[in-house]
Formats: structure tokens, sequence, C-alpha cells
């Protein structure tokens, strides 16, 4: 994963030589997501600017990935784990340059244009990407993001009418007045001007899955196979272990497939046979307790990091740069992975699995046990998966990347995303002697200890140790006075903070990106743990204790705490 900069529609007047200079500056205020090298391809018609972090073909696939007549130019953020099955797939000869994953792309779109990207209901590309691809012989550009945006893409226009795309907002703030977040699941064809939605799954539509039946083995082979194809890499990788449900599944499937290459020496089934695992909490926090556990039962190589009150709080104004957002849960998570980026950084490992997603196509968060209908519950989950983009993708995208750091989230692979979300939710619901996720952990019985594989959601920012939430609202209200959040209407009309907490926050992100377009970027709504705004009506009494924290469903969470604003 990388980070990519394009400026197209340049007009015949541009100033070509200061346009680059200012490129390549803006693009170097990413360069914390590619610190391995960088490139720039540039012409009349667009210029295109990437920093890359090397994890396929790391001695080559150096980028703007170019054809071999010099017509095409294409900037990538992502993976594309299909690729040899698209390369073999395709009908025309096509003189690849590099072994990179992602030069398949040019291919499609020489081969096929733009409607490659529609092609499967939008699953032809099973990755995680971003990319904005330049063709000179027809003066025209293809920008695309993957259907759950994983991977993030932002756009704007500059003073002159010239379009901008970044990856990061940090990149367009202050050069486009109009700084927006690209659509997940959408592509910008500049013979169309305006993006299209190429994905479109049948699943939204809770009558499509109706009666569907998902068996357990059938779960359990379809994540599995995720994994393996999200173990594409040619440098040492790790998996994220909390200890949860989400990050032992796939550190248990990812250990499974390191022990066969260490017992067979088969190069196709694995990478690097020693599975490395990282967690981080507070001293005595529950997740470093049961990464612990889970780590001995797989027989990883695991490391639990501890961080202190201040060490998160100093880190605070770092994070909220980084992660563009002032959402609080998302602050919440973000500062412990942060911290737990760089120390995964220093021990040389440049990309890690984690389990984001499992929890949104499954009803994980505790507010699912009072949902009120298979219908109701399914319709969160379509909601939830089509926000993950401003969440937990974002989250675990950009604390990770802050250090040069990949997440991969097999969880949200496109096939096996197909499976779960097509299953009917009344398997999925939580009824009376079901625990959340219970058809998750059915299908893999026997694959970790019982205490791990049936421990209660623990959201990270709990997880990671009670007082760390506890302090962070306890400095909030050393920080703010009453009088602040009195006005706070006032001084942020859009999405006015209720909480001292969220005040602090919004603050912060104001310091780094003080135009509205950017405050507009971030969702708002109450929520209560980590429930959509239209789930707060599933129970009268959620919308008097909304707050984000899983503690803060009483009666389901065993460690439920009133949690004052």
């Amino acid at each position: 994963m990388c980070s990519i900069l394009g400026v197209f529609d340049l007009g015949s007047d541009a100033d070509l030589p200061g346009l680059r200079r200012l490129a390549l500056a803006r693009s170097a205020l990413q360069r914390h997501r590619g610190p391995d090298w960088s490139g720039v391809h540039a012409d009349d018609g667009a210029v295109l600017a990437h920093e890359r972090l090397a994890i396929v073909d790391p001695a080559g696939g150096a980028q703007p990935l170019r054809s071999a007549d010099g017509a095409l130019a294409l900037a990538v953020n992502g993976e594309i784990y299909n690729h040899r099955e698209l390369e073999a797939g395709l009908t025309q000869p096509y003189a690849f340059q590099t072994d990179s994953d992602c030069e398949v792309i040019n291919a499609l779109y020489r081969e096929r244009g733009p409607a490659f990207l529609a092609e499967r209901g939008g699953r032809l590309l099973n990755g995680i990407y971003a990319f904005a691809l330049w063709d000179s012989a027809h003066r025209r550009y293809l920008i695309a993001r993957d259907p759950i945006g994983v991977c993030p893409l932002y756009y704007g226009h500059d003073d002159d009418g010239r379009l901008w795309v970044a990856s990061e907002m940090k990149a367009l703030a202050g050069v486009c007045a109009d700084v927006a977040c690209f659509p997940p699941g959408h592509y910008l064809d500049s013979a169309i001007g305006e993006p299209v939605r190429f994905y479109q799954p049948g699943w939204t539509d809770y009558a499509a899955t109706a009666g569907v039946d998902v068996s357990p083995p059938a779960l359990r082979s379809a994540l599995e196979h995720a994994v393996h194809r999200q173990l594409m890499s040619d440098v040492p990788y790790g998996v994220l272990l909390s200890g949860g449900l989400d990050s032992s599944l796939i550190a248990a499937c990812a250990a499974r497939f390191a022990r066969q290459r260490v017992e067979d020496d088969d190069r196709s089934e694995a990478w690097w046979p020693r599975l490395h695992s990282f967690a981080i909490g507070l001293e005595g926090s529950p997740d470093l307790a049961a990464a612990q556990v889970a780590a001995d039962a797989l027989g990883t190589v695991h490391h639990g990091f501890t961080f202190t009150i201040d060490e998160g709080l100093d880190a605070l104004p770092e994070v909220i740069r980084h992660i563009e957002t002032y959402d609080v849960t998302t602050i919440r998570a973000s500062t412990p992975m942060f911290l737990l980026a760089r120390r995964i950084k220093a021990m040389g490992v440049k990309m890690v699995l984690s389990g984001e997603g499992s929890d949104e196509i499954f009803g994980g968060y505790l507010y699912f046990h009072k949902a009120p209908s298979a219908q109701e519950f399914h319709d969160e989950t379509v909601r939830k998966v089509a926000a993950l983009h401003q969440f937990d993708c974002l989250r675990a995208n950009k604390s990770m990347m802050a250090w040069g750091v990949e997440a991969r989230v097999p969880f949200l692979d496109l096939e096996f995303l197909e499976t779960a979300m097509s299953m009917d939710a009344e398997h999925k619901r939580v009824l009376a002697g079901r625990i959340e996720k219970n058809i998750l952990r059915q299908a893999f019985d026997g694959a970790l200890p019982e205490s791990i594989l049936w421990r209660q959601k623990e959201q990270f920012s709990d997880g990671v140790g009670y007082g760390w939430i506890d302090a962070l609202k306890d400095h909030a209200q050393a920080s703010v006075s009453d009088a602040e959040l009195a006005s706070a209407e006032r001084r942020f009309p859009i999405n006015p903070p209720q909480t001292k907490e969220a005040l602090l926050y919004r603050r912060l992100f104001e310091q780094a990106f003080p135009q509205s377009a950017c405050a507009a970027t971030v969702p708002g709504g109450k929520s209560i743990a980590c429930s959509s705004p239209a789930a707060i009506a599933w129970d009268p009494a959620f919308a008097a204790a909304a707050d984000p924290s899983g503690r803060a469903v009483a009666g389901i969470h065993r460690a439920a705490t009133t949690i004052p604003s």
C-alpha cells in the first residue's frame, strides 16, 4: 500500500513545471504511507505522483506504472489479490513491465475500457485499491476506489478548476476548497464527468437474502480462502491480535498456512513461515491477557506492548492529524493502534492482517442484541458495512500507514463478503441462548481456546484497558470549559460537538484542517456502542445512554457502566 496524488484537467495554459513542483510538495505530505520510493509522471494532460511502500515486487514495481508504449500511466494505492487469475484471463496480449500485482489494471483498461470495473457486479478486482489512471493517447483519465473503501481517497478542485485526487486529505487541504471523500465502489471517467457506482451487490436488499443458509463449514472455508489470498507478500508480515474473536480467527487461519509452509516447504501456501503477532494495551488490560492466551495456543511469536495514559494523551494531536477525523470512537481506538504501528515498524514488519469488518457483517456490536427483527438486523449491517470507510477502515488504514505499515482486512475480502452478507440475518441474530456472532464462532469450533472463541465482544478502545476512555473523559473535562461547550454549536455549525471529549477532538482537528469542507468529510449523529444513528430507535434507553463505548449497553456488557458525557 502506498499513497497517490493526481492532477487532471490541466488546461492549455498550465504552468507544467510549477504544477509538477506543487504536486510533488503535496505528495510529500503523504510520504509516511510510502517511505520506500517516490515516483512522478507529468505531461501536458496530467501529473501523477506516488509514494511507495514496497510489499509485492519490492525490487521492481515502481510507480507510476507505464504501459510499454508510454501511453498509460497508473498510480495505485492497494493490492489486487486475484491479479494472476485476471492476467490469465486477458484475451489480448499485454506487455507487462513489472511483477506488480496492480499492473493488471492497465491491461484490463486497455482491453475493456473503464467498464471492466463493473464486471461480476463490481467484484472483478478482488482487492483493496484507490487508483488514478491517465490515458494520454485518448486524453482520458479514470479514478476509482475499492467497493468498501478500505483504501482512502479524496478529491477536489483548485482555483483554476483542475481536479486533484489524493490518498489523504492533508495533501489537498489548502489547495482545494471543495475537498471531499471519493465514494467507495465508484469510478470517475473523464468521458462521463461524475462518479459512477460500479459495485452493485445483491445482498443490500433483505428480500434477496431471506431464507439463504450458509453452513458453518462453508463460512469457515470462505474465510480461510480470504486469509490465504491476502497473505500475498514479498516482505515479512504479521497479525494484529487483540485476543478478541475476530483478530484471533484471522491469526488462526494465518498460522495454519505459515505452519503448512514450514512442514511442506510449499511456497504456494504462504510467504513467511514465522508468524509474529502484535497486541497493545494499558498495563493489565483485558486485551493483553486474552492475546497471550490466543498466541500461546496458536504458536505465534507474540509481542504484547503496553502504553501509558500520558503516552496516549500526548499522541492525540498527531493521531488526529493522521487519521483526519474528529469522530470520538475512531480517535479512542486509533490512538493505541497508532502507538502499536510504531512498534511494529521498528521490528521490520511492513504488513499485518487485521480483523476489521466482522462486527459490521455479523452484527457483533453489543447493541445488536436489541435488534427487533431479522430485517432490522440485516439493514443495520448493510448501513454499517457502507460506513466502514469513514470509521474502522479509516482507523486501521491511517493509524497503521502513519508509520508505513499496511493493514489488510480478510473479513472484507469481496468473495467472503458475498458469502457472509448473502446469509439470512435470522442466522446471525442474537436470540435467547446465543452470543453475538454465534454462527461465526460455531464455524471455527476447535480452532481457538474456548475462552477466546466465546469471549464477549470488547471494542478495541475498551479492550486496551477501561481506564483509557475514562482518562480521555477526565482529560477533556480538565481541558474544556463549560462555557466552551455551551457555545460549541455556534463555533462548529457542522456536526456540533455534544460533549467535552468531542469538543476537545474537534479543536485539535480544526488546528490541522481549518477548512469547513474538511469538517464536512466526517460523519455525525448519535451512536450507542458504535451503532448507526438509525439503531438508536431500537431501545428507548439508547438515546439517554448514547456513547460509542460498548460499556454503554447496560445489561449486555459484563462491565457495563454509566458513562457520563
